[in-house]
């Protein structure tokens, strides 16, 4: 059932107000047929109530002798009066709506003052020329049979017009005019409520791979332009915090190289060469990882404009950089061009750094990229032991390296994966580890069809 609902709020919404509004339409016509049919019927019958009194007083009045052919010559081939010494119409029979309401008609035209019994039974709906079929009935049949005081019973057949059927042309026409202005009007109408919502959801995605992205309009309804106002307020506010967070980090980071510096000279008059080499060496390892951190911050600070490029080339230049550093890296043909929006200069650097790993860990890097509906998925697979699982996810918190060593040139600073994680979700993908069956580990980074 819900495979056969409309995805989008628009929809859903114009589709409940047609049902509604087509439903309620019909009933409405519906009960307007309904009553215009018992209205009609109790002036039809009326009339013949009318017709059938007239024809009363004039049998009763004519001499007995004459009465026959006065029935006679008052009768044609749908009204049908005869004088007969028992009515047609048994006081057994049950009599339906329309029988009392004709009923109910011809008393009115009868004096008041006489006992009379009526009789009244409905013999259904036949067409004007005698011949009943589908679409040709438009007349109600009615067998009365009236007595007459110690004279026998008047039993006559009695043509009425049949109510109209709902299905006709003229409220078919009326149903489509009046669907076609519901369709036009509360598109636009519903437009116009579903439209702010569609503008938060772009704006919603944008502030999560962009956070100098522009404010939504604050415009519309009195509720929504609230709910603008507040979203544009969440979005100065982490901006503020995120900015701040990245200042004062690249300030730490600056800060630390003076007296690394100090510590450096000071180390240079240590008297023992062994102790002054490690202290030396753990003073390169921290002024790497000032470095790497000042760069991180650097790259989260600045505003490097978004650009279409050809992803396949972008990737073909990192793998070239990488194999022209020493390391093993195999590039599979892909699709070309493959166009992408992005930062050229921060996605370089996020996949240099997730192939080097592989290359340099792994022995050998095989790169691999494929278009998908929703975007990009580059998937890098190497030859070495891979990484455990409950460590799939803790190789991204900043320093953290799997290389013991805690030397800078063998295992890095440990922000490499940190960087590439947060340059590719800046971009509104993801990273996620997988160990190969047949041995080494798949990294896997998804991208959506556009990275703002």
């Amino acid at each position: 059932m819900k495979r056969l609902l409309p995805d989008t709020l628009f929809a859903r919404t114009l589709l409940v107000l047609l049902i509604g509004l087509a439903l309620s339409h019909a009933i409405s016509i519906a009960l307007y047929v309904s009553d215009r049919s018992s209205t009609l019927l109790l002036m039809d019958g009326r009339h013949m109530g009318d017709r059938i009194a007239i024809i009363d007083r004039i049998v009763r009045s004519a001499p007995p002798e004459e009465r026959a052919a006065i029935v006679e010559n008052i009768s044609d081939d749908m009204f049908r009066v005869s004088l007969d010494a028992q009515g047609n119409v048994s006081a057994s029979e049950e009599t339906g709506r329309k029988a009392r309401e004709v009923e109910a008609a011809l008393v009115e035209h009868l004096d008041r003052d006489e006992n009379r019994i009526i009789r009244v039974r409905d013999m259904g709906e036949q067409a004007a020329d005698g011949k009943s079929g589908p679409g040709e009935r438009d007349l109600d049949l009615f067998m009365v049979s009236m007595s007459i005081p110690d004279q026998g019973w008047l039993n006559f057949i009695v043509p009425l017009k049949a109510p109209q059927s709902l299905w006709t042309l003229r409220y078919v026409l009326s149903m489509a005019v009046m669907l076609g202005a519901i369709v036009l009007f509360s598109a636009i109408v519903v437009h116009q409520l579903t439209d702010p919502l569609a503008r938060f959801a772009r704006a919603s995605r944008r502030l999560g791979v962009d956070m100098n992205s522009r404010d939504i309009p604050e415009e519309g309804a009195a509720e929504i332009r609230q709910a603008a106002r507040a979203f544009n307020q969440m979005h100065r506010r982490i901006r503020r915090f995120v900015e701040d967070r990245t200042q004062m980090i690249a300030a730490i980071s600056h800060d630390l190289g003076t007296p690394i510096s100090r510590m450096r000279l000071r180390a240079e008059f240590v008297d023992d060469e062994e102790q002054r080499t490690r202290m030396l060496r753990d003073l390169d390892d921290m002024e790497k990882m000032v470095s790497d951190t000042m760069s991180f911050a650097r790259d989260e600070t600045m505003r490097e404009p978004v650009s279409k490029v050809d992803f396949g080339a972008l990737l073909q230049r990192v793998c070239d950089d990488v194999h022209d550093a020493g390391h093993d890296v195999e590039l599979v043909p892909g699709e070309r061009p493959l166009p992408f929006d992005c930062r050229p200069a921060a996605m370089r650097r996020a996949l240099g750094n997730l192939i080097e790993n592989a290359a340099r860990y792994g022995r050998k890097a095989r790169v691999m990229v494929r278009n998908y509906n929703h975007g990009l998925v580059v998937c890098i697979d190497d030859e070495g032991p891979g990484i455990p699982s409950h460590l799939h996810e803790k190789i991204f918190e900043p320093f953290y390296r799997l290389e013991t060593s805690r030397s800078r040139q063998t295992g890095g600073t440990g922000l490499g994966m940190t960087v590439a994680r947060s340059i590719i979700r800046a971009h509104g993908g993801d990273i996620s580890l997988e160990n190969r069956k047949e041995g080494g580990l798949r990294m896997e980074i998804t991208l959506p069809a556009t990275g703002t």
